[in-house]
């Protein structure tokens, strides 16, 4: 089979290996012109996220460019610490930097399949016998199948089932990564046991995270995502220090290294919610299908997604039919975790009070043992089937 897979990223990659090393003719093609370096950290916990890393073979790859645990301290102005959201509970079992994570998946596909970058789809075509997709940059092709991998702004998704307002659901905050120096001095920035340390500022509906191994800053506030326009740079940087504005502790600094920093990134917290994962002759894997921004369990999702279409399809032995009926009988019960819940809420409650209420979770150890039981439980009470692939 002819597959055409739209996004390099977490989900495109792996799921190039599995289909390229069992049969199939894949091409990859990426918007971007190359693998992106660098990003926030991603993390993999529980037992069904390692049988499928352990069954690509990139378990020990990953653990050797792991980062270390982060333990979150929540600070006040005068940096007296409020509450410790431990590393265990924001990192999972296992986590890595996402251009990381990326380039390691890419090495092992790229000999499986064609990669093409900096080109996109600007077109599907949907026939009985195949797909014929326009590009922006080369000559249209068609393919028995495309697969959009191309995260929550998914242009497939758009392309074959309707505009993105229908199927990604905005919950009311925004988030923002940065590079940027940002001075901690004074403050402990790592422990004895290898851990690194981050520091969070809140205050209603706002939340500044500096240090530690998910990103160099991040910064989560409530907004509307119709504030700003997600093509234009400026407009988002404006925003960030908007929002910002007045709020105190070393925040100014923070800020003002964020909107200088070439890596700045912002977009909204949004939830992708779909009837199916399939139509037709297209499918999709990973946050273009079951996408919750900061939920945890996205990344994990992306690569057991990637791995049970490939395996439905390598069983179904060309009838991607039956193979996409599979794929989403297996994957609705596995993306319940990414259907419900509001990472905005946690990370920037919207009053005071709410904030006290969510430090107090960290620092009752009942309380914690529970989140940590039911985030355990999310992981693993799912099993995937052993498609004895290649």
């Amino acid at each position: 089979m002819r597959i055409l897979i739209s996004g390099a990223g977490i989900a495109g990659a792996a799921l190039a290996g599995w289909l390229g090393r069992n049969g199939c003719d894949v091409t990859v093609v990426e918007k971007a012109s190359r693998i992106r370096p660098g990003g926030q950290a991603v993390d993999f916990k529980g037992r069904t996220h390692r049988t499928v890393l352990e069954r690509m073979g990139v378990y020990d790859d990953i653990r050797a460019q792991q980062t270390s645990r982060t333990d979150w301290r929540i600070v006040d102005e005068s940096d007296r610490v409020q509450a410790v959201i431990p590393g265990e509970f924001i990192g999972g079992d296992l986590e890595i930097l996402r251009g990381d994570l990326a380039g390691i998946l890419h090495r092992r596909s790229a000999a499986d399949a064609n990669y093409v970058f900096g080109d996109e789809i600007t077109a599907l075509t949907e026939s009985t016998s195949g797909v014929e997709v326009g590009f922006a940059g080369r000559p249209a092709a068609r393919f028995d199948l495309v697969i959009g991998a191309d995260g929550v702004h998914s242009a497939v998704r758009r392309a074959a089932f309707g505009p993105e307002s229908d199927h990604v659901h905005p919950l009311g905050y925004v988030y923002a990564v940065a590079g940027g120096a940002v001075d901690l001095s004074g403050l402990e920035t790592s422990l004895p046991d290898g851990r690194a340390v981050a520091y969070g500022y809140s205050r209603p509906g706002r939340l500044a995270l500096a240090g530690g191994q998910k990103a160099p800053s991040l910064f989560v506030f409530a907004a509307d995502p119709g504030d700003y326009d997600r093509r234009d740079v400026d407009a988002q940087r404006r925003l960030l220090r908007a929002a910002f504005e007045g709020v105190g502790w070393r925040v100014p600094e923070m800020i003002a290294a964020a909107v200088e920093a070439s890596d700045f990134y912002l977009d909204a917290l949004t939830r992708t919610r779909m009837h199916s994962f399939t139509r037709g002759r297209v499918a999709l894997v990973g946050d273009a299908g079951y996408g919750n921004t900061l939920g945890g369990f996205g990344t994990g999702l992306a690569l057991v997604g990637a791995y049970i279409l490939a395996g439905e399809l390598t069983a179904a032995r060309g009838d991607h039919a039956a193979a996409f009926a599979a794929y989403d009988r297996r994957m609705r019960p596995l993306t319940k975790v990414a259907r419900s819940g509001n990472a905005g809420r946690f990370l920037a409650p919207g009053s005071d009070r709410a904030i006290r209420r969510r430090n107090r979770t960290f620092t009752n150890r009942a309380m914690l043992g529970t989140m940590m039981w039911m985030t355990e439980r999310f992981a693993t009470d799912r099993t995937v089937p052993d498609y004895r692939m290649a």
